[in-house]
Formats: structure tokens, sequence, C-alpha cells
């Protein structure tokens, strides 16, 4: 990687997904996804990744020795992160001091303890000795040809406590060679003013290169760390959509796009930006969790509009009700189709799904009155954009769109003497002029009822091949008599391009799923490219 690649030294976007980052529960990385992650962030180009503590794991010395010989970073530079070397000892002689060099990364952070009670309590050492620790573990790797930083662990508590000891292990570490200072809420119970304050003074009186690193406890993780660049901080230490112990740390997404957009810094590379929805994505899928759909800047609701009164003024000028252009942190914006739908919101979702009303008032307020009264019944429309295409197109064109007519369907449910059951549908019905009875079994009544429907259907339409049923919710909406009540589903399927949401409403479970998986089949053929019957 050669120098002009590297972001500016000036101002350092630091990532600690693959360490940090991987201590939230539910997340468990395999050396294979710690490689694709590390791929991703230097992909979106910041300017350092740090990949974790070779030496207190396998898992990590593996990786540090692997992305040395598979990784061709662009843009980062890997980081190694250990502590400093033990009490008593000499850096030069500390094994796991040792590891961090044979790890191979040019960059290392060092975690020391900056609050007076963590020194004497969990390390059982003098407040001295502490300080000697740090000067000899930087210097040490100086010696070697390390650049090192230095996370102050518990910071702003032990400052609190102690300002004068705390302030102390900052010069002790930039005294001895560290490039930066990381100031760590490791507690996360800082708030923004609180964390100004203390950057600032720590600033004036030492003078050493700060750095901020922040944990989400109060929900002020993203907050109190452009609190800290507003002090001074030219350091920002994050993890990919906020991962992190507890309740996560500083989101690496919002910080970025912030200090890019709102301060106006060029803090990753060129066109970097326009990929950051995708790339959060993607480690989303790394790590098996499902994207925040509500994240600032790349979940897909953070450009949704719902009110009429919004989609209203957005017809007039999108910057209306948006921040910013979402094409600039590659996301898009999107019309929700509710109640609460006015005729604005009908032509903008239209537009978006490319059906051109034509400005035909009566059309968009019997499309408008449509949705308020499906909505009544249960119908949701927001999060089933195939249906409500659909629906559009029916009343544009003044009837359904059809590939099929059902006569009938019906689905059996067997209990037998063994304890297993079998589910058994059968589905009767016309197209293109012929009746076609099919019948297949399933794991469910709307597994079976979707098989036979395939079944019946694939003769006449191939196209159907490629569908699959992907993720199907169920809803139970208000009772009304003893167990008597209204289910709403939501079905989401597949043609391997791209996937679409229907949904059905009925007074059971099994006719609502019925619906939806109409919906679903007819839409996959609109989106074939198949001509309805006429």
């Amino acid at each position: 990687m050669t120098e002009t690649s590297r972001p500016a030294d000036s101002f350092h976007v630091f990532d600690t997904t693959l360490r940090d980052g991987a201590q939230r529960e539910g997340i468990n990385l395999t050396v294979a996804d710690k490689l694709a992650i590390a791929r991703h962030l230097d992909d979106f180009g910041v300017g350092f990744i740090e990949g974790g503590w070779p030496g207190a794991n396998p898992r990590d010395t593996e990786f540090f020795a692997r992305a040395r010989q598979e990784i061709e970073f662009r843009h980062a530079q890997l980081v190694a992160f250990g502590a400093t070397r033990r009490a008593g000892g000499k850096a030069a002689d500390d094994p796991q001091v040792r590891a961090l060099l044979e790890s191979g990364a040019e960059v290392i952070t060092l975690v020391a303890k900056s609050h007076d009670r963590h020194v004497e309590l969990a390390l059982r050492t003098t407040l001295e000795e502490n300080l000697e620790m740090v000067r000899d573990t930087v210097s040490h790797l100086r010696c070697e040809g390390r650049r090192v930083f230095v996370d102050c662990e518990h910071f702003f508590d032990g400052y609190r406590a102690n300002p004068e000891y705390a302030k102390a292990v900052v010069r002790a570490a930039a005294e001895a060679g560290a490039d930066v200072v990381v100031l760590c809420d490791t507690n996360g119970g800082m708030l923004p003013a609180q964390v100004h304050a203390v950057v600032s003074t720590v600033l004036a009186d030492t003078g050493a290169r700060l750095g901020i690193h922040a944990q989400d406890d109060t929900g002020c993780a993203v907050a109190n760390t452009l609190a800290a660049v507003d002090a001074g901080a030219t350091h920002v230490q994050c993890t990919a959509n906020g991962y992190g112990e507890r309740v996560g740390n500083a989101n690496l997404f919002p910080v970025a796009a912030a200090l890019e957009l709102k301060y106006g810094k060029r803090v990753l590379p060129e066109g970097r930006l326009a990929e950051m929805t995708r790339i959060s994505h993607a480690i989303a899928e790394v790590v098996n969790l499902t994207p925040s759909t509500h994240q600032p800047y790349v979940g897909v609701s953070a450009f949704a509009h719902k009110a009429g009164l919004h989609a209203s003024a957005i017809k007039v000028d999108p910057d209306l009700y948006q921040h910013i252009d979402p094409e600039l942190v590659g996301n898009t914006m999107r019309m929700l189709v509710s109640d609460m739908a006015g005729r604005a919101s009908i032509e903008l979702k239209g537009k978006e799904l490319g059906i051109d009303l034509g400005g035909d008032r009566e059309l968009v307020g019997r499309v408008v009155e449509r949705v308020k009264e499906r909505e009544l019944k249960g119908y949701t429309y927001e999060a089933a954009d195939a249906s409500f295409e659909l629906l559009l197109r029916a009343e544009a064109e003044g009837r359904p769109l059809k590939y099929f007519d059902v006569e009938s369907w019906r689905a059996i449910v067997e209990d037998r003497p063994d304890g297993t059951h079998a589910n058994e549908a059968t589905v009767k019905l016309w197209a293109k002029s012929e009746r076609i009875v099919a019948t297949a079994e399933g794991n469910g009544p709307v597994n079976a009822l979707d098989r036979a429907l395939r079944v019946a259907l694939e003769k006449i339409y191939p196209e159907l091949a490629s569908l699959e049923l992907v993720d199907y919710k169920v809803r139970i909406l208000e009772g009304k008599h003893g167990t008597s009540s209204t289910t709403r589903v939501l079905i989401s399927t597949s043609d391997g391009k791209g996937e679409w949401s229907t949904v059905g409403v009925a007074d059971n479970v099994i006719a609502a799923s019925w619906q939806a998986l109409e919906d679903a089949y007819t839409y996959g053929l609109l989106r074939a490219g198949v001509e309805p019957a006429k």
C-alpha cells in the first residue's frame, strides 16, 4: 500500500469492529469472518483496522498471520491490540509485548490504566510503577519501529476521581513516543458537554494528540465522539454498526458521515462514502445479524417517508424533509403507503414504481381511498410494496392483473396416532384457458399450498421456477369474540435477483396466507415480463 492511498494522517478514523465490536453478545467471529470484515472496512477507507489481541488467543494470532498473506490493504493499516508490560518486569522480556511485535502489525494499540483505583486494585501495583509500565512499553515498541497508540482505559471516570494522575498517564504515553493518546469512556456514562470539557482541558494541559473511544451506555456514543472532535480530538475509534460490549460502541457510519457531510472533513478516500450503506449491510451479513432498519444514514427506513404532509413537501423539494441526499451515503428515498397517505404520497410512490399517474386526480383519489379502506381492515402497504403496486395497477387499468383464476383451494392437516402430522393442499385454477388441479404435501399447510400453487402454474409459466419464499410473518390483529381474530400475513419472495413483499388479511391464518401467496406469484410474473391475461 502506498502512502498516497491512505487517508490524511491529520485525522484518524480507527475501526475496532474486529476486537471491541466482536465483544457484542451474539457475535462469534471466525478467522474467515474477520478477514471478510477487514476487506469491507478497507474498502470503506478507514485509516486503521484493529484486528484483535495476538498472543492472547489463537484466533487473533491466526488472523494476523493470514491477513499478512491474504489481504493487500489499499487504504487501512492493520493494528494489533495489547496491554502494557506486567508490573515489575521489562517490556523487552514480556511475552505478550513480544507477541504484538511478532504479529507483524505496523501499528500497535496499548491499553493502559488511567484510573488510580484500577491501578491499585486491578493491577495491584503503585501509581508510579503504572506510569513506568506505560513509558517502558511505548519506548520499547517505538525502538522496534512500531507506531504506537495508547488507550487510556476508564479515563473519564479516572479523571473525575484524580484528574492530575489521569493527565500524568497521558503525558507519560506522549513523552515516551505514543502518536495518539486515546481517552476512553469505558463505562459509557459520559454526556457530550462533559466529554467536551474534559478533552479541552486535557489537550490544553498536556499538549498530547488526543483520540476518543466512546461506549454507548447513555445512547450518546456518537454525540460524545463528535463532542471530543469539537474539543480538539483528531482520532476517533468506532465499530461498524455500533457493535460492541453491552449496548455497543460509537457507530462508525454516522460518525464518518457526520465528519464528511456536516464537518466538511475529508476522512475517507474519494467516493467511499457512497459505499457506506452497502458496506454496513455486508458486515451485518457476515456477523449474521439483521441490519437495523432504523439506523441513521444506512437503514432502509433512514429516508422513508410515511406522513402525507411530508410527501406533499417532498414532491416540491426532497430537501424539505431530508437532511442530506440519500445517494451521498449509498441509500435511497422511499415513500411508504399507509392510511396516513395523501395524494402526494401516492403520486411519489407511483413514480418510484415506474407508474406514471399523469396527474389524474380522480385516479389518485380512488387509490388513496382504497388504501385507507383496506388498511382499516388490517392490510399494511408500507411493508408490502408488491401488493400496493398490484393495487395501484388495478385501479389505473380498471381491472386486476390476472395470470390465473382460482376456482378453489383447500388445505388439510391430519393428526396421526404416532404424533406426526400430514399437511396436504389442493388447488383448482384456470390459466390460459386450461383447468388445472394440483395437489402437494408440505411441512405445514401454508407450505403445502405454496407447493400446490407452484405445481399448478409452473407448466404454464416456467418463469416461476426461480421463485422462492424467503420470509413469512404472522400478526394477530384485534380480537373479536373469544379466539376469533383478524390475522395479517406478510410474505417475502425472491427470484434470485430481488425480493418483494405481499400481504394478506383474513379471519384465519391460512386464508390470509393464500392471499399473500396469490399476490406473490402474480407480482413474480409481472417482474418476469409476462403479459397478463386480457
